[in-house]
């Protein structure tokens, strides 16, 4: 029997997931990726460094939970305080591969940071926090880490 409450539900459910009326989150490296950098020399390290101008979208989410997946990458860092996360795999990342600073994120674990295999896809959450300055870490950081699947 033909249920007209229920067909109108199931249309307006429809129109709403095609015309963007649902709410989704933001996918988190495509937000990343509107940060403009800027090549500027540093008189100290005595070479051109890339310096953020992050966008407002990105600078309202600061201390704001968000969701991020991506490559675990073996990158060694002093004291295992933290993982780096990325957009690509090893093979194509910032590092290695040609990415841009906007494919990687500093990943800070509540608890001690598990253990991971290279170039394993896993998905976080976290609060962001954003580096303009500091040259001895990224500019996306994600501090108060969870992994939320391995």
């Amino acid at each position: 029997m033909f249920d007209m409450n229920k067909t109108l539900a199931l249309i307006i459910f429809l129109f709403a997931s095609l015309t963007g009326f649902t709410q989704t989150k933001p996918d988190t490296w495509a937000v990343f990726a509107k940060t403009k950098f800027d090549a500027k020399y540093n008189e100290k390290a005595a070479e051109y460094f890339l310096f953020p101008t992050f966008s407002t979208e990105l600078k309202a989410q600061v201390g704001k939970q968000i969701d991020l997946e991506g490559y675990y990458l073996p990158i060694d860092v002093d004291g295992n305080a933290y993982i780096i996360l990325s957009k690509f795999p090893f093979s194509q990342c910032f590092f290695c591969g040609g990415a841009g600073p906007e494919s990687i994120a500093e990943v800070y674990f509540k608890t001690a940071a598990p253990k991971f295999d290279p170039d394993q896809y896993i998905r976080i959450k976290g609060k962001l926090k954003l580096n303009d300055s500091d040259l001895e870490h990224g500019n996306f950081i994600v501090e108060e880490a969870v992994l939320v699947q391995k």
